[in-house]
């Protein structure tokens, strides 16, 4: 794997509280410092990381118009853009929230479908620590476990039995 490539596949660790004290601008502002967008891609069997999500400009979401109902998009292929919060516990940095939300992209027409209320909700979630992923389909399951434990194994292991149990060995 190239330096670049590795480089650009990491998640976000809380840098400084915001409430660190000082009193000034941004005092209880909240902090997306630790939250990073996984996309994982059944169709090709992938998942990585793409900060380009937090603006809706990831990999899979450019040059596309966006739809709010998904039978407009009836031959959209399915996408996953998981919102992965990474936290500082005892035992070191864990996975925190993890929820996904499903995208679907037709290129051939240049629309895809996606929720923003849901996007926005599941980005609350799992800055608050939940786990939302039991409506995506098995393979995208996998491939998010694999690429969470892999990814960091220190991390998956101080995840809590939430997550590891939401998602399939």
């Amino acid at each position: 794997m190239s330096e670049e490539k590795k480089k650009s596949n990491q998640f976000t660790i809380m840098k400084d509280d915001s409430t660190d004290g000082h009193g000034g601008y941004g005092v209880g502002s909240i902090s997306l410092e630790n939250i990073s967008p996984v996309i994982v891609d059944p169709n090709d069997d992938r998942a990585f990381v793409d900060m380009g999500a937090m603006h809706a400009r990831s990999e899979v979401e450019r040059r596309v118009k966006f739809l709010p109902n998904k039978e407009d998009v009836p031959n959209g292929k399915l996408y996953w853009i998981v919102w992965v919060t990474v936290e500082r516990g005892e035992t070191g940095p864990y996975y925190h929230g993890v929820t996904g939300c499903e995208i679907r992209v037709d290129r051939s027409i240049k629309r895809a479908y996606k929720s923003m209320p849901e996007h926005v909700n599941h980005m609350d979630k799992s800055m608050k620590g939940h786990v939302i992923v039991e409506h995506m389909d098995e393979k995208s399951q996998k491939l998010l476990a694999d690429f969470l434990r892999e990814f960091d194994p220190e991390m998956w292991k101080n995840s809590s039995d939430d997550l590891k149990q939401a998602l399939p060995e």
